[in-house]
């Protein structure tokens, strides 16, 4: 420690160096960390024994070359419940839903919102499909659905800092576009993804929302929840057969719709989220593998410097294996500390833009584990060769040096 303390101002240029490259690794992991844990978690909720049947765009290209555009047709009420009617698939519960707007504004006695609800229209089985769970109150029921009634289930945001924060929300009356609906059920928090908040949400019967919002060309969504997960692959099918002939799509039309499960998004985020980890690691080797070069260039001026140190040991006694250990044990502890510098700000930095961005932030366990590992080998590697170097020199003639 003596000796780096008498080297201070290189030393902490070489320690800078090795964390610059760490700060990089761990930095871009735990974002990656970040995205994958929040994307996961949202579509995790939903299980992995579910499906949505929507509209989708796809490129064809035609003889010329030319890129031409194919947009599917959306997805009408009529479709989607003669899909649910048709669809009879065991142990499978169907649901319908659309989004009627995005920017409603609710209120609650002389109080309003800003317009920025979601006003969603959904049957029985939407929350149930979706992952979603009522906190407070209840779900909707078949009465409450085949009778169209006036009531809503509401975003957690409603009750804990929204127009009901001070009140119990149960069977308090709301209004939105001048209909007043009964307030049955308060969902779980979910937070928010790329800033669009889950929680910010009204919930309607479905006939209710298509009567009070008649935008045209609304696309409605159909969701399946399969409660035997062996299934899922035959249900998919039946599906995809019964949407085809709702469609009424002959054996040689490619299908005009989109099947997406669950468990096919949380492998796309992962195949995603893995790209970002080998960009991160190509990003964070490079600017490490310069950081071992200073390393090692450091240690042999290093060396080179403490000549004369190195004669007068070995003179006293010191062997070929007590100087290489000095050195090598100095290079160990350098790069330890630049990957503890760098450990630290790449934490930090992954917390801030994670929080930055919506993500739920989680200690990057994996990524700390090899920036260690990686400042070892790099330490080992950086530092063999100068205390190799150190350890042959000849006594008479170190002792000479100036």
């Amino acid at each position: 420690m003596s000796s780096i303390k008498t080297q201070l101002l290189r030393t902490i240029l070489t320690i800078l160096i090795i964390a610059l490259g760490i700060w990089a690794l761990v930095g871009i992991l735990t974002v990656v960390s970040a995205l994958e844990n929040t994307l996961s978690t949202n579509f995790a909720s939903m299980g992995s024994n579910t499906f949505n049947i929507n509209q989708y765009e796809n490129t064809t290209r035609n003889n010329g070359g030319n890129e031409i555009e194919k947009i599917n047709p959306n997805i009408t009420y009529p479709e989607a419940k003669s899909f649910k009617e048709n669809y009879k698939f065991p142990f499978t519960h169907t649901s319908l839903s659309f989004t009627a707007t995005s920017a409603a504004e609710v209120k609650y006695e002389n109080q309003k919102t800003d317009p920025e609800i979601a006003v969603l229209g959904v049957d029985e089985y939407f929350l149930v499909n979706s992952g979603l769970e009522v906190t407070q109150g209840r779900n909707f029921n078949n009465f409450d659905i085949d009778n169209n009634a006036y009531d809503c289930v509401l975003g957690s945001d409603f009750a804990s800092k929204g127009l009901l924060k001070d009140v119990n929300p149960i069977d308090k009356i709301i209004s939105v576009r001048g209909a007043k609906f009964r307030v049955i059920g308060i969902l779980k928090e979910k937070g928010s993804t790329f800033g669009n908040s889950k929680d910010l949400r009204m919930l309607i019967p479905i006939q209710v929302a298509r009567s009070m919002f008649s935008a045209p060309n609304i696309n409605y969504t159909v969701s399946a929840m399969v409660d035997k997960k062996e299934l899922l692959e035959e249900a998919v099918d039946n599906a995809t057969i019964i949407m085809r002939r709702v469609r009424k799509l002959n054996p040689v039309e490619e299908n005009n719709f989109g099947i997406s499960r669950s468990d096919d998004l949380v492998n796309q985020i992962a195949e995603m989220t893995g790209v970002l980890s080998v960009s991160a690691w190509i990003i964070g080797i490079i600017t490490i593998f310069g950081s071992s070069i200073a390393l090692m260039n450091i240690m042999l001026v290093s060396v080179t410097e403490r000549t004369r140190e190195i004669g007068i040991r070995k003179a006293l006694g010191a062997t070929k294996n007590t100087i290489a250990s000095q050195f090598f044990v100095e290079t160990l502890i350098i790069g330890q500390l630049g990957g503890f510098v760098g450990i630290i700000l790449g934490i930090i930095t992954g917390y801030f833009i994670a929080m930055a961005i919506d993500f739920s932030f989680v200690i990057p366990w994996l990524a700390i584990i090899a920036a260690v590992i990686t400042t070892f080998i790099v330490a080992v590697v950086s530092g063999s060769y100068p205390a190799l170097k150190a350890s042959r020199l000849d006594p008479i003639e170190a002792l000479r040096y100036e």
